[in-house]
Order: C-alpha cells, then sequence, then structure tokens
C-alpha cells in the first residue's frame, strides 16, 4: 500500500472546506484505481491534513496531481498556501 499525506497552513475556512472536500474531492478519490481510504483532518490553528491510501503507488500518485487540481478550481480562497506533500509505501498499519 502506498499513502500520500497533504499538510495545508493559513486554511481560512476549515468548516467549508471540509464540506467543499467531503462533497466533491472524496467522490473524486473513491474514483482513483487502488482506493484503499481517505482521510480530511481539521489540526486546529488553520491548518488541515489529508491522508490517501491506495493498493499501490499508481494511486497515490494520482491522488496528488487530484488534489492539485481540486484545490486549484474549488479551494483556491480557503488554501491560500501550497501543500507540504509527503507520499510513500506503508511499511506498517493496523
Amino acid at each position: 500500500m502506498y499513502a500520500a499525506v497533504r499538510r495545508y497552513e493559513g486554511v481560512t475556512d476549515p468548516n467549508e472546506a471540509g464540506r467543499l472536500v467531503k462533497e466533491g474531492f472524496v467522490p473524486l478519490m473513491r474514483q482513483v484505481p487502488g482506493f484503499v481510504a481517505y482521510y480530511w483532518v481539521d489540526a486546529g490553528d488553520g491548518v488541515m491534513v489529508s491522508t490517501s491510501v491506495f493498493q499501490d503507488r499508481a494511486g497515490a500518485e494520482e491522488s496528488v496531481s487530484r488534489a492539485a487540481d481540486f484545490v486549484r478550481e474549488n479551494l483556491a480562497s480557503l488554501l491560500p498556501n501550497p501543500p507540504q506533500v509527503m507520499a510513500g509505501e506503508v511499511v506498517a498499519s493496523a
């Protein structure tokens, strides 16, 4: 399995960002081949973190690409700063 983690800082409206992610982005993630799970976390203080889990690296990379497009087209005013993106193979899970 592979995971992609994106950390967004300076989020202007976490509630609205969460709503848009739930209604618009989650359905897009479910369409990516190899989809396993997706989480959108409000870490407080204007920080939100997403975690996408896929069966293979191609799915994780596709999620990063789709996230960039979705943010640019739908969330630019709510997520004004580029995310820190990390991705890699899952080496332990529960």
